[in-house]
């Protein structure tokens, strides 16, 4: 995921003291960061170091990440005027330092590198409820309300989406992942109506744009989203630590890859309880038609970097030829 190096001592080191639209804005401490988990662990692909709300900062929303906090928006998105403060992403002149970053890493890495963008969904929510939000209310009831108004502000964002993700493909990303982490708080029939639309056009113009490379959709409590997320256009589906990967693959259909989906927080259990979960994971993953081995979210800052580097020797050990491979 997208925290891979997070509870690394090198990780923190190398972030320093500032934010992280700071450190992102600067490709030399990207390419590190990237680079620092592939180093530990011998991952068989690396993750951006990036954000979500990177492409809605560039254009000049107004939009940080606050410490412990995550994104917040002192001026939200209320009515029809604000879509004029997103204007459309010119990625060699809003985000060079994230092209630069790509290319650096790219002669650096003997794996794929993954990039990745935020759901129009899930960064809309931050946008419009000004922040992290518990019930989610601000986004719901605009939905509802105004669809209208819903379905502009969703297609410029879907818009900013595919412009960083195609920047991206084109500076040497192999594969992306696009985080809509909050569309788990969407009743079925919201989501496949008011947020899938989107979704599926984004997919449906990388894979005109850039065919060969790897569509990933994650979300968080997505359970009852799969077969929605299935028909998104995305290669593989995410799916975090709530639906064991047999249930998953059921739910998505035999045509689509799954990634995950260990629970993070059993990483801070012993050893032997790691193991066993890992070994359910890859077991019930199956071996068609393919299985990234990953975390159901993020890492969980405390977590001991032993014990990951266990986590990923025991999947290379044990693992079905070509699972975890891009």
């Amino acid at each position: 995921m997208r925290q891979a190096g997070r509870s690394l001592p090198e990780y923190r080191a190398a972030r320093g003291s500032g934010t992280i639209l700071e450190a992102i804005a600067r490709p030399e401490v990207v390419t590190e960061v990237t680079l620092q988990p592939v180093r530990r662990y011998g991952t068989d692909a690396a993750i951006f170091f990036s954000d979500i709300v990177v492409p809605v900062a560039a254009v000049g929303f107004g939009v940080d990440v606050a410490p412990g906090t995550g994104p917040v928006v002192p001026s939200p998105f209320s009515s029809a005027a604000d879509l004029r403060r997103l204007r459309p992403l010119d990625p060699d002149r809003d985000t060079p330092y994230v092209l630069e970053a790509v290319r650096m890493l790219r002669r650096e890495l003997h794996v794929p590198l993954i990039g990745f963008a935020g759901g129009p969904f899930t960064v809309a929510s931050y946008l419009v409820e000004g922040g992290p939000s518990r019930n989610f209310t601000r986004i719901k009831a605009l939905m509802h309300t105004d669809p209208v108004l819903w379905h502009d502000l969703a297609e410029r964002l879907t818009d900013l989406a595919l412009a960083s993700l195609r920047s991206q493909l084109d500076a040497g990303a192999s594969a992306v992942q696009v985080f809509d982490s909050w569309a788990g708080i969407l009743t079925p029939r919201d989501y496949a109506t008011l947020v899938l639309p989107s979704t599926r056009r984004l997919f449906a113009e990388l894979a005109r744009s850039h065919p060969a490379a790897p569509r990933i959709l994650f979300g968080v409590g997505t359970g009852e989203l799969l077969a929605s997320m299935a028909a998104s256009g995305a290669t593989v589906i995410g799916v975090d630590w709530r639906v064991p990967l047999d249930e998953a693959r059921h739910r998505v259909g035999p045509a689509i890859a799954v990634q995950g989906n260990l629970d993070p927080a059993l990483c801070l259990a012993p050893w032997d309880v790691v193991a066993d979960e890992v070994a359910d994971v890859v077991e019930r993953a199956g071996d068609a038609p393919g299985h990234i081995f990953n975390l159901g979210h993020g890492v969980l800052p405390e977590t001991d970097p032993g014990i990951l580097a266990q986590v990923v020797d025991l999947v290379h050990r044990t693992g079905r030829a070509g699972v975890g491979r891009l």
